[in-house]
This record gives structure tokens, C-alpha cells and sequence, in this order.
């Protein structure tokens, strides 16, 4: 049973107080006190502690100690994963309620015996009969009916991996386990009223008292609160002497009204732990990102959280915070995915004292969801795999009619839908407490290896516990990776962080201009590089507006086109609402940003700033007061009317709000967006080569790995396969020649790399596959792997010759030994190889294919029928407005649909140029001509241009046969 339908259940049987004791787990505690208090309960928390199914005591805390002992006691055991010893602990501040045991054992003053109302024929034979003081009521409650039993037993079923039919009975709850009316349990306790009686004291003197509104995060960082402000004060007007040449009144005014607030909301510390975790960061020299609400701060600006300049930007000060706002700002900051681990060590290391734990990680909380279900459901009722997938295909369709079993399946899926899965952790929350973290919640240690907590971040911001988001990206893993490469390959040292210059740069403005994005951050999709170019974007504010307008709220509701048409055609900025046109001159009367929420609520309806911010993040998903977010809502649609805005109007800028606003970026995230993206434009403008094995070694970015090696070639490098010699584990690059590395070899095991690579620096470069044979301890299909991709192609042999003599030498010694001398002689008697055929450029291309998983010379050598041509990528242009044929080899496709819910597609290609061929596929075309995955494709349709975008409107698109070496 859901928190809500507990509170709902007891309240209907007239119920007062009772106890929470979820089994391991503390997620529910805060929520349950919130709604118990809502509905006049008196919440009472605890912990059933179990070995699996086995209930060893339940622990009721008396007082907020109580619940921090408790928690310590559970964190121990689940952390450690040992089991609860048959005694509690010397426990302080709680009750401890055994279920009845057959032998009598000493109790502490603390310490009941628990009796649940089916076993008080046992009790009177018990010896535990002579201690009625010491025996109370234990009346579990799991169910509110036969449906929630049933389902009960299904989940236990889907824990343990079994059969419902083979569920037994001792792991799971008894279907008497429910609420009572006090009556129904007075007459179930007939003649053992003292069990009711003692129960209610036990109750009444767990007082667990809890002030939700404040802050419970670290303060103090220096002793004292005014220490603290006072330090924060002297860093940010430090770093503002250092962010620009002159103070003005301006930026002095701005500061100090940020300071004032900051203050008066208690966020001192919260600014500082981000202040202190950059400046760890900067002394380790790593790259970092801070974006979210947070960038629209000039105080996080001066202290070098943020790299967006607030007055620059004209970025909106409430929406980075305001009285009204209970939570601080975000502040998202992004560390390399090689670097974040080490930063949330030292937070761990620097936050904790001592024994005394304040540092966790933050969970979430998985729930189920349609598939997930009815598969897990399908198990537990023994159906076939296929039958499954079956019914999760049919499922939904009109018409379908399953059998018991398919009936039996999508009822129960309808019950557990959105209930808890399993416990998971938060992609970057990290927590922070003032207290001891376990006067909040009981931690366990996942496989990531830092404690997390059991509650999400819902709860924590409830309680006034705000996250610390530290996360990790690839992009900034290009940046770093690159700049040591420029480094090792040209000898230049690059100060990434000249960003003001980057955004004058004609040749960035170039690349900005031609969507030329392919590899830099943010800006390298199909989507974003035609954004860019219809845009003819060049300038830093065209490149932040460019970042939010490509969320898909902001495409969705139209004004994704209609902000282009504004932008290229000044005529048209006229058609925008004279006061949507005064709040955002900037973005032509459209709303782009998060605080155009705001900014749109306040002055064009008259809501409060606080009203304002309730509703952006009631669009955005982060409110869970649905009644208040209702009530914002009418109040808007009645200031309009109150104000005489016309209804037509009102509509519209609701619709505007309502399909966007959970998508959109706030301004300074999007800036924060752009400074990486500038950064990943310049390397990539001056160092393509160097940019681009960047952008490899990281493995990550929107596209494969092969058409970050095609940019790489397109710049003329010289692109060669893994060579024995010359490759390491990465790829490397020398003056203008790539060696791609062992990693990118699918078959090669890390084992076999490892290998290679220390005999090699212990010993020399390898002579040829002799000498490789005799140096190395590796399998015949190890070796052939490296032989089939080209390793040796420095012999001078051909690759049918070296896969013989491979043959030859390991099948004559069927393991290879280590490195021996006697192997290692001239005189040793080479193989003789027969008279071989040359090999086809095809097979090579299979061979690269199935060991790569890409092709590294030209794909377009695979077409069966070479005679079949079509126009080149660089000739649309010309041919604006004709139906068209061409040959482009699939590089990504983008599914989407229409408003009638029809599937349409954005087709990427390259031609055999390289060029970049763009494509779509109305929904006619895509169900008579759909993709059959990564190949080469013969297209014909009409060349369109919008914005001098030039594309293809496919009217067929079919996969070309490819040569078979079998025919």
C-alpha cells in the first residue's frame, strides 16, 4: 500500500496513531509523517528488521535519536550485508518488539513481546503469558483488499524468481494483514485487552517531532554563520575583480542584492561546498561545466561556479531565486566522466567526520512500467517467451482478446504500474546534512561503492535537504583529451578558458554559420546543425537561443519555425503580442527560456514571482502539489480576464507554456551550454585532427565512432588501421597519421592488449609474426583477429599469407611459449607458402566490418551493382526543386510523429564524397520504404530548401544489394 492509501485506510477505520515499520527500508518515513499530521494521525516510525523473510524485531523510535540509532543499526547490516543477530542492540531512544518466540529470554526495559491476534490461543500455553507488561499488540498491515493480497504475492513471486504456484507460503504476508477498526480489535483481543492497552503506550511516547521548512544542509563551514557569509562575501568580490576590469554601480548593486538574499534564505553554505568542490577541481586542472538556474548568478559567476556573465546576458534574476523560492538554485556542474568519481571521493573524504557520516549519494526509486511488468508477470505465470512478447505486442491493439492467463496478466499489470521496482541511484544528486546523514535516512553501499540513501529527491527537498548535482559528461572528456593531445602531437599549449575571444573568432563564426558541428558539444545533431544553418547563427546570444530552441516543447508547439522566420525576417517580429514583444525583445515576443515562464506569468498574468516559479516547475514535473499547481493555473486565466487580454490570446500563450515549459533550459543553463560548445568550435576550427581522436578517445557523442574517424579523413588525416607496432590501447595520432587503437578491435581481449603492450615496451617493436609468435603467450584466434585487421601489413605479406604461416607456426607448437631465445633464431626453418589469390578490397571491407564494426575504406566498394549512379551531395543546390536520385550510406535516423500520431523520419547520409546528404520521410514513404538498418541506400525524392537548408523530400528510399563473396 502506497503512504497515501495507508493514511486514507486508517482514517476510514477511525484510527489515531500507528506505526510505520517498512521492512529495511526508511523511504517512506518523511512522507507518511507529512500525510499523517495532514490527516490528524499520529505518525509513528520504526524499522521491521529482517533476514529476508525472517522477522528478527521491529525497532519504534521514541524521538528523532531513536531514529537515528535505528538507522545506524540498519546502514551497518546492509552496508556490511551481514545479517541481524536473533537480540537487538543496547538500543537508547526506542522500542524493540519481538514476534512471539516459543523460549523466554531476558528483556531490557526497552524491549516488548509482539502478538499478533491469530496467535493468542498460543499465547495462553506460552510461558511469555506470565509477563502481560511486557506483551503488546503486532498487528501487521500490508493489504486493503484481495486484489492488493494477490498482487502482494505476485511481486514476492517476481523477488524470488519463481513460479506463483511454487511461491511458499513463509515468504510472503498473511491476507489478514490489515487494518481493524479499534473495535474489530478489541473484540479480536477479547479477554487480552492489556495487548491493546500497552500498545497505545507505546505509542503515545514515541514523539517524533520534525521541522520540515528548515535547511538541513551542512552550514557552519567556518565555525559560524557569519564567518561564513563574511568568507563568501570576500571570495565573490575578489573573483569579481578578476571577472571585470571595472566595478560598475551596476554589477557592485547586482552583487550585493544576490548577497542579501543568499543570506536571508540560508544558502551561505550551499555556495561555498560549490565554490570549495570547483576550487578542488581547478587545483586537480579539471574541466568543469556549472549550469542549471544557478548560471543566472552573478555571485556564482565572480566565484568561478558558473562561467556565464549575467550582465551580459540580461539573465533574469528571479528565476535564479527569489523570497518566495523555498529551495536553493541548481547548481549543475559537470565534471569529465574520467574525473567525477575523483571529485565525489574528496566530497565524501572532506564532508564526513569521522565515524559520523554526512556525505550520501541520492537515490531514486524505479518503478514498473507496461513492458516491464507484463514480462515480469508472464515469468511468474509460466508463459513461453514468445507468448509474452506476444502479448505485449497485442496488448494494446483494438480487438485483442487474451486468454485466462493474458486476462489475469494485463489486470495485475494495471495494479503494479508505477509501483516501486527496486532502489536505484539518482544520476548526480549528492547530499550534504548538517547532522549526521542517518538522522534522515539508512544508507546502503550499491556497486558504485559510495553510500546512498533510501529516500528520492522529492523527500529530500521536502525535508529541506537540497542535492549537490555532480555530474559527468563526455564533452568536457573531448575538451581535456584534445588539449593533451595538441599538446604531445604540436608541442602548443592551449588556455581553453579564453572564451570571449572564441566568440569573435570568423572562423568559429564560419563553422557556427554552415552547421560545420560534427564532434563539438551540443551542437553536432542533425537537428541542431539545421537549426544553426537556417539560423545563419554566428553570435553567442543566437547560439544560447539556439540551444533551448532545439528542446522539443519549443519544436513541438511551432515556435521553433516561427522564432527562424522572426529571426531572418525583421517584417515579421511584428506579429508578436505587444507585451510578450516588451518581456522578451531578445527572442522576438517567444518564449525560449524557463524564466520566460516567469517573466510571461507575472506580467502578462499578474501572477506573484512566487505564483510564477510554482508554475514553471509544475510544467517542468518538479512540483508534487498537483492542487497547487491547479490553483496557479485558474488564477492565471483569471488575471487575463480581469485584465482584458483576449481570450484567443490567453489560449495561445497557454499552449505556448503548457508544450514547452518541461523541456525548456533557463537561460544561463543554456549559456552555460554554449561556453562548451565554443570551447569543443575552437579546437575542432584549429586542431581538427587532434579535436577529433579527442572526440574518439571519449567515446561519446551523437554519432559512431566511424564518422567521427570520416570527419577525421575529410580533414586529411591519414587514417590507418590497428598496427602491431604503432598502435596503443587509444587511438593515437603522430603529425597528420591516426592509428586507430586496440580498443575499437571487438574480438581482442583486454587480456591479449595488455599483453601486447607490455612485451612491447619491456622488449622492442615485434620483427614480424615469428618473432610476435615466439615474444607472445596468445590464442590462434586472438592472433588471427589482429592478422584479418592488418597488424602485420609492415611484413610486406599479404594477409592470406600471414593467416597461413599463423596456422603453420601455432598448430606445429600448440601453445605458445613466452619469450625464448631459441625462438627468436634466423636459423630457425621458416614455412614454406603456397602460391595464394590476391585479396578483393571487398573482403578486406567485410573483414574491417565484422572486426570494427565499421568500415575504414569506402563502403560505396560494397554496392553489387557499381553501374547504378546518382548526383553528388554538393549538386542540390542546382537542383532545387527536381526530383532527384542519390547514393548515401545511412549515418542516423531520427523517428518522430506527426499530429495524427503517424511515425515520420529525419534520414542523415554521406555520399561517396563524404559529403552530408539530409532526408525525410513523410509517413507514406516511411511505411512503403522503411530503413533496414545501417546500409547504403538508393534515395529519390525532390530537393527542398528552407532557409538555404537544402534536403531531400523522399518519395523512395530502398537498400542497395551488396557484393557476396559466394557469388
Amino acid at each position: 500500500m502506497s503512504v497515501e492509501a495507508l493514511i486514507a485506510e486508517a482514517k476510514g477505520k477511525k484510527l489515531n496513531a500507528f506505526a510505520l515499520t517498512d521492512i529495511n527500508c526508511t523511504a517512506g518515513v518523511f512522507p507518511f509523517i507529512r500525510a499523517a499530521q495532514k490527516a490528524g494521525i499520529h505518525p509513528v516510525i520504526g524499522i521491521d528488521f529482517r533476514n529476508g523473510t525472517s522477522q528478527r524485531y521491529i525497532g519504534l523510535a521514541k524521538n528523532q535519536e531513536g531514529f537515528y540509532e535505528l538507522n545506524l543499526h540498519l546502514s551497518e547490516h546492509l552496508t556490511q550485508k551481514k545479517d541481524f543477530a536473533a537480540k537487538a542492540p543496547p538500543f537508547a531512544d526506542s522500542f524493540v518488539i519481538y514476534p512471539l518466540p516459543e523460549k523466554l529470554f531476558p528483556l531490557r526495559e526497552n524491549e516488548f513481546i509482539g502478538v499478533h491476534p491469530f496467535q493468542l490461543n498460543r499465547l495462553i500455553s506460552s510461558p511469555w503469558f506470565r509477563y502481560k507488561d511486557k506483551l503488546v499488540l503486532l498487528q501487521s498491515v500490508s493489504f486493503g483488499s484481495k486484489i492488493e493480497f494477490n498482487a502482494h504475492r505476485l511481486l514476492r513471486s517476481i523477488d524470488l524468481n519463481t513460479l506463483l504456484s511454487k511461491l511458499p507460503t513463509e515468504a510472503q504476508g498473511g491476507a489478514d494483514d490489515q487494518f481493524y477498526s479499534y473495535a474489530d480489535m478489541v473484540g479480536r483481543c477479547e479477554n487480552h485487552s492489556y495487548l491493546l492497552a500497552n500498545a497505545q503506550k507505546l505509542l503515545e511516547q514515541c514523539q517524533f517531532s520534525f521541522y520540515f521548512q528548515a535547511v538541513k544542509n551542512r552550514r557552519d563551514i567556518l565555525g559560524s554563520d557569519w564567518e561564513d557569509f563574511d568568507y563568501l562575501r570576500q571570495e565573490t568580490f575578489k573573483g569579481a575583480l578578476h571577472r571585470y576590469p571595472e566595478l560598475s554601480p551596476e554589477i557592485s548593486a547586482r552583487i550585493e542584492k544576490e548577497l542579501e538574499l543568499i543570506q536571508q534564505k540560508s544558502f551561505t553554505s550551499y555556495f561555498l561546498i560549490n565554490y570549495d568542490i570547483v576550487s578542488f577541481a581547478q587545483q586537480k586542472n579539471f574541466y568543469h561545466v556549472g549550469r542549471g538556474s544557478g548560471a543566472n548568478s552573478i555571485v556564482a559567476y565572480c566565484l568561478g561556479i558558473t562561467d556565464v556573465d549575467p550582465i551580459e546576458l540580461d539573465l533574469y534574476f528571479e528565476r535564479f531565486i527569489n523570497l518566495y523560492r523555498e529551495n536553493p538554485p541548481d547548481f549543475d556542474i559537470d565534471f569529465s566522466w574520467k574525473d567525477r568519481d575523483e571529485v565525489t571521493d574528496y566530497i565524501f573524504r572532506k564532508y564526513n567526520q569521522g565515524k559520523q557520516e554526512h556525505v550520501c549519494l541520492l537515490a531514486a526509486h524505479n518503478t514498473f512500467q507496461y513492458n516491464s511488468v507484463l514480462r515480469e508477470l508472464g515469468k511468474v505465470f509460466g508463459l513461453p517467451k514468445s507468448d509474452i512478447e506476444s502479448l505485449i505486442h497485442y496488448a494494446d491493439k483494438p480487438g485483442y482478446v487474451p486468454d485466462q492467463y493474458g486476462k489475469l496478466i494485463l489486470k495485475y499489470s494495471n495494479v503494479l504500474k508505477d509501483m516501486p521496482s527496486n532502489l536505484t541511484i539518482h544520476a548526480c544528486g549528492i547530499l550534504i546534512s548538517h547532522k549526521p546523514i542517518h538522522y534522515y535516512t539508512a544508507t546502503e553501499v550499491p556497486p558504485k561503492g559510495f553510500p546512498v540513501s533510501h529516500f528520492d529527491m522529492h523527500v529530500a527537498e521536502d525535508i529541506g535537504l537540497h542535492k549537490f548535482d555532480i555530474l559527468s559528461q563526455r564533452g568536457l572528456g573531448h575538451i581535456k583529451s584534445a588539449i593533451e593531445t595538441i599538446y604531445q602531437n604540436q608541442g602548443i599549449k592551449i588556455d581553453i578558458r579564453q572564451v570571449e575571444q572564441f566568440k569573435k573568432d570568423p572562423k568559429i563564426k564560419q563553422h557556427l554559420r554552415d552547421g560545420h558541428t560534427i564532434g563539438a558539444f551540443y551542437v553536432e545533431s542533425p537537428a541542431m546543425r539545421m537549426l544553426l544553418a537556417k539560423m545563419k547563427a554566428d553570435e553567442y546570444l543566437e547560439l544560447v537561443a539556439a540551444s533551448s530552441i532545439i528542446r522539443p516543447g519549443v519544436a513541438r508547439s511551432g515556435m521553433m519555425r516561427e522564432y527562424i522566420l522572426r529571426h531572418v525576417d525583421p517584417e515579421r517580429r511584428n506579429l508578436a503580442h505587444p507585451v510578450l514583444a516588451e518581456i522578451m525583445p531578445e527572442t522576438y515576443g517567444i518564449m525560449v527560456y524557463q524564466e520566460d515562464v516567469i517573466k510571461v506569468a507575472h506580467y502578462f498574468a499578474g501572477l506573484s514571482l512566487g505564483e510564477a516559479d510554482v508554475l514553471r516547475r509544475g510544467m517542468s514535473g518538479k512540483s508534487r502539489s498537483k492542487d497547487e499547481f491547479t490553483r496557479v493555473k485558474d488564477r492565471f486565466f483569471g488575471n487575463c480576464k480581469e485584465m482584458g487580454r483576449d481570450e484567443k490570446v490567453t489560449a495561445e500563450v497557454w499552449y505556448q507554456i503548457e508544450s514547452f515549459a518541461g523541456y525548456s533550459f533557463a537561460k544561463g543553463h543554456s549559456a552555460s551550454f554554449a561556453v562548451e560548445s565554443y570551447q569543443s568550435l575552437y579546437l575542432k576550427a584549429y586542431f581538427p585532427l587532434e579535436f577529433m581522436v579527442g572526440v574518439i578517445n571519449n567515446f561519446g557523442g551523437f554519432y559512431h565512432t566511424e564518422f567521427y574517424i570520416h570527419e577525421l579523413r575529410m580533414n586529411g588525416a591519414d587514417i590507418q588501421a590497428p598496427h602491431i607496432n604503432e598502435s596503443e590501447y587509444l587511438t593515437r595520432i603522430t603529425g597528420k597519421t591516426v592509428y586507430l587503437g586496440f580498443i575499437h578491435l571487438k574480438y581482442l581481449e583486454k587480456t591479449s592488449i595488455d599483453k601486447i603492450l607490455n612485451e612491447r615496451r619491456e622488449n622492442g617493436d615485434f620483427l614480424g609474426l615469428a618473432d610476435f609468435a615466439a615474444r607472445m603467450d596468445i590464442s590462434l584466434e586472438q592472433l588471427l583477429i589482429l592478422i584479418r585487421i592488418g597488424c602485420f601489413r609492415f611484413t610486406g605479406k599479404t594477409r592470406q599469407e600471414l593467416l597461413w604461416e599463423a596456422h603453420f607456426i601455432l598448430n606445429k607448437r600448440k601453445a605458445i611459449p613466452a619469450l625464448n631465445d631459441l625462438f627468436r633464431q634466423s636459423t630457425r626453418r621458416q614455412p614454406t607458402v603456397p602460391q595464394l589469390e590476391e585479396i578483393d578490397i571487398r573482403q578486406e571491407i567485410v573483414d574491417q566490418i565484422d572486426i570494427l564494426e565499421f568500415p575504414l575504406d569506402s563502403p560505396f566498394h560494397l554496392i553489387k551493382d557499381q553501374s547504378i549512379q546518382g548526383i553528388k551531395a554538393r549538386d542540390l543546390k542546382a537542383c532545387l526543386g527536381k526530383t532527384v536520385q542519390i547514393i548515401g550510406y545511412l549515418v542516423t535516423v531520427k523517428y518522430t510523429r506527426t499530429i495524427k500520431g503517424d511515425v515520420m523520419n529525419f534520414g542523415t547520409f554521406i555520399d561517396r564524397e563524404g559529403d552530408w546528404i539530409d532526408t525525410v520521410h513523410f509517413p507514406p514513404v516511411v511505411k512503403k520504404y522503411p530503413f533496414k538498418g545501417r546500409a547504403i541506400y538508393l534515395i529519390e525524392g525532390k530537393v527542398t530548401a528552407e532557409f538555404d537548408f537544402y534536403s531531400i523530400e523522399v518519395s523512395k528510399c530502398e537498400r542497395m544489394e551488396y557484393w557476396n563473396a559466394g557469388d
